[in-house]
């Protein structure tokens, strides 16, 4: 993984319980995405006695929308993605596991309502990190959106931030950058903010509450 950050498999794979279909434009769900999925449930048990609104952006093949609303029957879900054919992907999965995801075609910038829950699992890989890549992974043609620049590692999530359309962030994040993470969502206004780390003590998933 070291060599290979991104990682792609073709056909299905179980994860979660679920049955996905995965292409060249879905990436593997990894297993800092089912921790993601789990914090999510834990942190929101018994929050609301309604059904919570809830925004997956860059869906891929819809995991971590399906599986919360396979957990969560009640909760509004919608995916959204750039990619037309991961959303197609995302359908497919969610008819698979027997759920209805709003899945759209979209950017943040598409949407101008409110949300209790935004999450996002966003390959994030510096610019500078392609020369440790092996030179098969950087043959797809989706890994040309994955890189962000060494001089702006953060934009990807500051643009989230900066829309205020969550209540709740949950985001999967590069290890080498939480104090940053935790500085820019306390500068958008955001407080409560906890970073988990994963089985090798990396910082991996960070949460916030909007303020008020």
């Amino acid at each position: 993984m070291h060599f290979e950050p991104i990682q792609y498999i073709f056909g299905h794979t179980l994860w979660c319980g679920l049955d996905l279909k995965v292409t060249p434009a879905t990436l593997i769900p990894r297993p800092e995405t089912a921790e993601l999925v789990e914090r999510i449930l834990d942190e929101l048990l018994g929050i609301s006695e309604g059904p919570l609104r809830v925004l997956d952006i860059g869906t891929g093949s819809g995991c971590i929308a399906i599986a919360l609303k396979k957990a969560h029957p009640e909760w509004l879900v919608t995916g959204i993605d750039i990619s037309a054919e991961a959303i197609e992907v995302a359908k497919e999965n969610a008819k698979r596991n027997g759920v209805w995801v709003g899945f759209e075609v979209a950017d943040i910038y598409d949407f101008n309502r409110d949300f209790d829950i935004v999450v996002s699992n966003p390959p994030y890989i510096c610019e500078s990190e392609k020369s440790s890549m092996r030179p098969n992974v950087l043959e797809y043609e989706p890994a040309g959106a994955l890189f962000v620049p060494d001089e702006d590692p953060l934009k990807f999530y500051r643009q989230i931030a900066g829309q205020h359309i969550g209540k709740f962030l949950f985001l999967e994040i590069n290890e080498a950058y939480p104090a940053e993470m935790e500085a820019m969502l306390k500068e958008q206004g955001y407080t409560d903010i906890k970073i988990t780390h994963d089985i090798y003590g990396k910082a991996r998933i960070i949460e916030a509450r909007m303020v008020g």
